[in-house]
């Protein structure tokens, strides 16, 4: 699952706007923003459009997109 709110404090901390990053992934500011408060799931490519777009480093990109403590919420509901 998503870390929306780190996500959000990258966008922000990069300068950016989340309409700006919307554009760029070829989604909508209202695509980009149910994405990322779990309404719908990001795909891998728009995943990683998004770590182009905020130069995000690997261990960025996985604090981001494979939040630990997220996976594990989840995988407890599965078992």
């Amino acid at each position: 699952m998503v870390n929306t709110e780190l996500l959000k404090q990258t966008i922000l901390e990069k300068g950016l706007k989340i309409s700006f990053v919307a554009e760029k992934c070829g989604l909508t500011y209202q695509g980009l923003h149910n994405k990322m408060e779990g309404r719908h799931k990001f795909n891998i490519t728009e995943a990683f459009r998004i770590k182009e777009i905020l130069d995000l480093d690997d261990g960025q990109f996985k604090a981001i997109f494979f939040d630990g403590d997220v996976e594990r919420e989840a995988t407890k509901e599965v078992i």
